[in-house]
């Protein structure tokens, strides 16, 4: 896959952390979508760098969905932990 669909990938993979971690995040939409894209690439990376899942060049593979999905859910948690705001 080319940058375009990680980017892609990573906005969509972002889009579906958000549905299953809602909440009020930070840094709203472009915040999300950032630590989507992030989170692709970071899914994809840790896959195939210790999962001994080398990264395929189908845009529809199933694992490297879960991968990107996985990366930005962990992105998400850590950034709210980070720098969440209090609920008073």
């Amino acid at each position: 896959m080319g940058i375009i669909s990680w980017i892609v990938l990573g906005l969509l993979a972002g889009a579906i952390a958000k549905v299953l971690l809602p909440g009020r995040d930070p840094g709203g939409f472009i915040g999300t979508t950032v630590i989507g894209i992030a989170g692709a690439f970071i899914g994809g990376w840790y896959s195939a760098r210790y999962l001994d899942r080398p990264i395929s060049n189908d845009f529809y593979d199933g694992p490297t969905w879960v991968a990107a999905i996985g990366g930005s859910l962990a992105l998400l948690v850590v950034y709210r932990l980070l720098f969440g705001h209090s609920r008073r």
